[in-house]
């Protein structure tokens, strides 16, 4: 699952982002933000037109990405604790 597949109020945990090519700055720039692997990920919001941007959260700390940018995060099911 990616992040731009996320509902709003659901979380789940980073498994990795994924590169278009080596040096992507997309990419670099979503793992300098946190997005790493284990990091548990919830949606806050949707953008009203076309559900864009997407307002994440990780840890206390909340983002607004566009949904290309959501869709190079993939992510594995929360587990309930």
């Amino acid at each position: 699952m990616r992040l731009s597949e996320l509902g709003k109020g659901h979380g789940a945990i980073v498994a990795h982002v994924e590169a278009a090519h080596p040096d992507d700055p997309v990419a670099r720039r979503l793992d300098e933000l946190g997005f790493v692997a284990g990091e548990p990920v919830r949606v806050v919001a949707l953008g009203p037109i076309g559900r864009d941007p997407i307002l994440v959260q990780i840890g206390f700390t909340r983002f607004a990405l566009r949904r290309p940018e959501a869709a190079r995060v993939v992510l594995v099911e929360d587990t309930p604790r």
